[in-house]
Order: structure tokens, then sequence, then C-alpha cells
């Protein structure tokens, strides 16, 4: 077994000294640096590397851009929302003013000689939210979230942006029954725009309302817009209602039959206004004239009296 080397391999292999690999490799990398400086040699390498790079550096930042995405969105939302709700209710607190202007401005014309003129009652009330349907297929009411706590009793009148939605007909501690204008238990006095005319409109429960007890030669037109009269001592004066769409006239029977459809959004789901009930009117005063006139006959026949005794 003569010239076999039996010593064992060496366990660590070595290579030039780490200093002088160092050395090496930053003298390499600046004459790259100053290559490119120079030449701009390195751009279309640069552009290779970021073309596939850059589809590794879109999948890195997908997590943080859809959360920041998910956080504008949100924010925005919320914004919209918010923005959309003021807005609602501002459209809600200046309808009962907005929604009479048409029966004013015909009452402006009938009363434009008169002296003096009584000033109107303001609408005021609160807005409340549409909460679902009541259960009953037959009738036509909502529940909103407006109760007992919120000051809301039995025969508020209730309008939406357009016009006369119902009236309060059951109050709970945290929620009301609204009553609506097409529910056929309902009914609600009304005038005619284009005439003055005043009548009453029942609900048919489908929908649509019946202006009844009209004559079958009734000036009623397809068209006419039809307000609250106030009659009823509920509803303030000038609300809209309904909106004539047939009338159908028979010589047979005494009155006309003549079919309305609400112009609020009554059958859709929303944000409505609660009026405030109206307070009855104060009473008369006395008139003045009536007492002096009184006074002056009194005092007129006293002298009489005394000059009689003189005579006697």
């Amino acid at each position: 077994m003569v010239g076999i080397d039996h010593a064992p391999p060496p366990f660590f292999k070595r290579g030039p000294a780490p200093l002088a690999l160092l050395t090496f490799y930053i003298a390499i990398s600046l004459a790259i640096f100053v290559v490119d400086l120079r030449f701009r040699s390195l751009d279309l390498l640069r552009q290779s590397i970021a073309l596939v790079v850059d589809p590794v550096q879109r999948v890195a930042q997908t997590p943080g851009s859809l959360v920041d995405y998910s956080a504008s969105y949100l924010q925005g939302m919320r914004a919209l929302q918010n923005e959309n709700n003021e807005l609602k209710h501002a459209k809600l607190t200046t309808a009962p003013d907005l929604e009479r202007v048409a029966q004013l401005e015909a009452e402006n014309e009938r009363l434009r000689k008169l002296l003096a003129v009584k000033e109107r009652e303001k609408a005021k009330g609160q807005v409340a939210q549409i909460l679902y349907t009541a259960r009953d297929p037959f009738s036509r009411k909502v529940i909103v979230d407006k109760g007992q706590q919120s000051g809301i009793v039995a025969g508020q009148p209730a309008i939406d942006e357009a016009g006369v939605v119902g009236q309060v007909t059951r109050v709970f501690p945290f929620s009301a029954e609204i009553t609506l204008i097409t529910d056929k238990d309902q009914a609600v006095p009304i005038q005619i725009v284009r005439n003055g005319q005043r009548s009453v409109v029942f609900g048919l429960g489908n929908g649509q309302l019946e202006l009844r007890y009209m004559p079958a030669n009734a000036d009623v037109q397809i068209g006419d817009l039809l307000v609250t009269s106030g009659l009823d001592g509920v509803y303030l004066p000038g609300f809209p209602v309904a909106k004539v769409v047939n009338i159908e006239r028979d010589s047979a029977y005494s009155f006309a039959r003549i079919f309305c459809v609400p112009i609020a959004g009554v059958e859709n789901f929303g944000e409505i206004m609660v009026l405030d009930a109206r307070q009855p009117l104060p009473p008369a005063p006395p008139e003045v004239a009536g007492r002096g006139g009184d006074s002056s006959d009194k005092g007129n026949q006293r002298p009489k009296k005394k000059k009689a005794a003189k005579a006697n």
C-alpha cells in the first residue's frame, strides 16, 4: 500500500482573501457607475429590469392600495350619506312653504282688492323616517320612527317634499302609525286651485283617490290640482293633495266619478315631516264700537230724565 496518501481532504477550501474580494467588487461597482454616468450604457438593462420588477412591485403594493382605496371609499360614502340626509332634511323643512305657492297665488288674485289680509299659519314639524308598512294588506299605513317621546300625538298631518302623505292615527312610545291618504277610511277636505271650489277626496285603497259628491256638470277638468282647504282643522290650507286624471260623467247619475292620483310619494318609502297640530283660533274680541255706542246712548238718556224731573 505504498504510495497512497491517507491525509484527509481539507474541510474548508480557501479562496481569495475577503478584503481582496471586497476591494475587487468596489472597484467594479465604481467602474460601472462611472461608465453609466458618462455614457448611459446601462439604460437598456435598467429598463429591462424595471419591466420585470414592475408587476412584482404592483402586486406587493396591492394590499396597501386596497386598504387606502377602501378607507377613502367608505369615507366618501359616509360624507355623501351625510350630505344627502342634510339635503333631504332641508328639502322637507322648506317644503311646507314651497308647496303652498300655487294656492297662495290663486288666493292672492281673489284677495288683491282687499285692504287687509290675515297672516297665514306657519307650518312647523319634525322629520321622521318611514320604517315599514303595516302588516294588513287591505290598509295603507306606514310606521315611522317618532312616537310619544318625540311629542307626536294622534291627528297630526304628515307631508313630504311634494305634498300630503297622510295623518297620524296611532302613537306608540317610540313609533307612530300614519294612515295614508290612499286608505279607504281616509278623507281630506280639498279645494280646486283653478276655481276655488271645495269638496272632499277619499282614498280608494289601490293607490288612487276619488273626488266624491261633485255634480255631473261640475267645473272639474283633467289636470286640476287639488290642495287642502283647511276646513277640517287638521291640515293647513294650501298643501298639494292630488291631481285629477280621469272623469266619468253619466247623465243617469247625479254625481260624476272623478279619479285622482296623489301628488306626494305616498307609496314610496323615505322620510316625511310630521307637522305640529293646528292651534285653535282665539275667540274674536268684543267690538269696541258697540260698547261706545251703548255708553253714549246711556249718556244721552240721563239728561232727558233730569229735564223731565225739572218739568214736574
